[in-house]
């Protein structure tokens, strides 16, 4: 079964099907019910046509639901028609489906969660992650955005910034997460700036560029990540460098700066550095200043920590990181790595092994384990 292939179809037959007249929380509900036959019934007869056989099989399962249901009666006119046999048109919806899910009634946590869930692909458990709420929570969130946007149509336009949050976390989760969104989410970000000129929808699509360069180097062969400072720079992209430079610049030109173009900036000073030793640290700091000024994000100061450690030395980075929660993500991990450059190997050892207990995912868990170990290590050896 080809997990990426129904993932990839997925947003594609929702589309037709509320352009067919299926609400959205319906239709969802029928999309999900045909990707769960498709996996029981594709292994021992896969289709030709793998999207006409979701669209049919999804149709069906909306006319069930719908006929059943007493409140909408008013869609018989709807229902009473079954799409023509033959392949499915081919017609890409996911970005207008993204523009749905962010429609103005929805607060923008709700629209961004439903958005990762109906049409991203993520699980709850992942959205949950992401935003740092119990799954529960998540679930009851998503839940009251379906009912929401029931019956909500193309013709009322979402939120662009709701739209670039979703699509920036969508590529985090495909960059770093279980599942490979993150050329889906390059895909959409580039339609999205082709049809409307606004500078942080090309500050986002530098940035995605920016990063997904680096991404063969992010990895050992073994499957452990590769922190930047160790990444082979040679492997890194310099096609799509140059051009999340370029976009990134003509961007900054029209001097109306976003979190996404700070980020982008961060990104490219750390991409046009030959060597870790050269990177420009403090250039770097004064973009996480203006990144903290637009957002008075704890995760953008946490980050900062890093940069100032880098920049002014591991003491400073420490004394910045001391005025931030320490139930932030990740806060125990970068408090190790700044105090094993500080040279105090025997607390920065206790704090990795604390930080792995933390890791939110299995990769990040194994890296940190091997630095504890490393550290403890060298001490013995001593």
């Amino acid at each position: 079964m080809d997990e990426v292939l129904l993932r990839g179809l997925s947003p594609q037959v929702l589309g037709i099907l509320v352009r067919r007249g299926a609400d959205f929380a319906a239709a969802e509900d029928a999309v999900q019910e045909a990707l769960v036959e498709a996996v029981r019934v594709w292994p021992a007869d896969p289709p030709r046509d793998p999207k006409g056989w979701l669209v049919t099989v999804a149709w069906r399962r909306f006319l069930d639901a719908a006929r059943a249901d007493v409140a909408r009666r008013r869609r018989e006119d709807v229902v009473d028609e079954e799409p023509a046999p033959g392949p499915a048109p081919a017609v890409d919806d996911t970005l207008q489906l993204y523009f749905l899910c962010a429609h103005p009634s929805l607060t923008p946590a709700s629209a961004v969660a439903l958005t990762l869930r109906a049409v991203g692909g993520l699980t709850t458990r992942q959205i949950a992650q992401a935003y740092l709420v119990p799954e529960a929570t998540m679930a009851q969130r998503i839940s009251r955005a379906k009912r929401t946007v029931s019956g909500v149509r193309f013709d009322q336009p979402g939120d662009v910034a709701t739209v670039l949050r979703v699509l920036y976390l969508v590529f985090n989760e495909g960059y770093a997460g279980d599942v490979d969104l993150a050329a889906e989410a390059i895909r959409l970000t580039r339609q999205l700036a082709a049809a409307i000129d606004h500078p942080e929808v090309a500050g986002l699509l530098a940035l995605m560029l920016l990063h997904h360069a680096r991404r063969a180097a992010r990895t050992a062969p073994d499957g452990a990540l590769v922190p930047l400072a160790a990444q082979d720079r040679g492997r890194w992209d310099t096609t799509l460098i140059a051009e999340g430079v370029d976009v990134l610049q003509a961007a900054l030109a029209r001097d109306r700066l976003g979190e996404f173009q700070a980020q982008a900036a961060i990104a490219a000073l750390h991409a046009d550095a030959p060597t870790v030793e050269e990177t420009d640290w403090v250039q770097i700091v004064e973009w996480y200043d203006e990144l903290a000024r637009l957002t008075d994000s704890p995760v953008v100061r946490l980050n900062r920590a890093v940069a100032v450690g880098e920049a002014d030395g591991p003491r400073a980075g420490l004394a910045a990181l001391a005025g931030l929660d320490a139930s932030l993500p990740r806060h125990t991990a970068v408090a190790a790595y700044l105090h094993e450059r500080d040279g105090d190997l025997a607390t920065a050892a206790r704090l990795y092994a604390e930080a792995a207990r933390k890791a939110p995912n299995l990769a990040e868990r194994d890296h940190l384990t091997r630095q504890a170990a490393r550290l403890n290590n060298t001490r013995r050896g001593r």
